[in-house]
């Protein structure tokens, strides 16, 4: 190449992108920060725990079986024994209808619980509809009208707590979280990092369509 040829290649433009490719590239940083911003607050709430005085504090529900609850749900129900124990609120709302060929519901299995483990009985309110998350919060919501109740501490497991918040406020609920600490969805590393993957794309799902995610195993959905 002359010193001619030289200049006349320096002067050229460099060659553009073209737009679909901006655009694609842009998308695909927008997907990043959006869902690694996501996955970090679902592990910054489950860490937290916004305990504080309230008008009831709500067990979401979890497996159970002929009217005992699995560990899961146990789990969070003792947790909840723990903050009526402390005085943060006159009582306890346990959630969760049942599945198909069930006796119980998840809330009256929490409730039945609850009550050999010597709360009072007219401090816990089952409230036995809801096939999930979204739609047991809508139930407790609806029942706080009725009942003239306005904040609630949500029991769930550390993980789902942001999602479960994010719905009860919707729902129309003053809302804060009290994870649990112990159970099988804490024993693990392992076990987290599924839960907060999974809690990071569920929480997506539900922002962009207002609907749960379905689950029948762990009372996540």
């Amino acid at each position: 190449m002359n010193t001619a040829d030289y200049a006349r290649t320096a002067q050229r433009p460099p060659r553009r992108t073209s737009w679909p490719v901006r655009v694609l590239v842009g998308a695909l940083v927008v997907a990043v920060f959006l869902v690694g911003g996501t996955a970090v607050r679902v592990w910054y709430v489950a860490r937290a725990d916004d305990r504080r005085s309230v008008d009831v504090v709500v067990v979401l529900g979890a497996a159970q079986y002929d009217g005992q609850p699995s560990s899961i749900f146990a789990a969070r129900l003792r947790h909840a024994e723990a903050l009526y124990d402390a005085g943060l609120a006159p009582r306890i709302v346990t959630t969760g209808g049942a599945g198909t060929g069930d006796v119980y519901t998840e809330a009256e299995a929490g409730r039945r619980y609850l009550l050999s483990r010597g709360v009072p009985a007219a401090d816990v309110v089952a409230v036995g509809e809801g096939t999930d998350t979204l739609g047991s919060l809508r139930a407790v919501a609806a029942r706080a009208r009725e009942d003239g109740w306005v904040t609630a501490l949500v029991v769930s497991d550390p993980w789902h707590s942001l999602r479960a918040r994010t719905m009860a406020r919707d729902s129309g609920l003053e809302a804060w979280t009290s994870p649990t600490r112990r159970g099988p969805v804490v024993q693990t590393r392992e076990t987290q990092a599924r839960y907060i993957v999974r809690e990071t794309a569920a929480l997506l799902y539900y922002t962009i369509t207002r609907a749960p995610v379905e689950t029948e195993t762990t009372g996540l959905g």
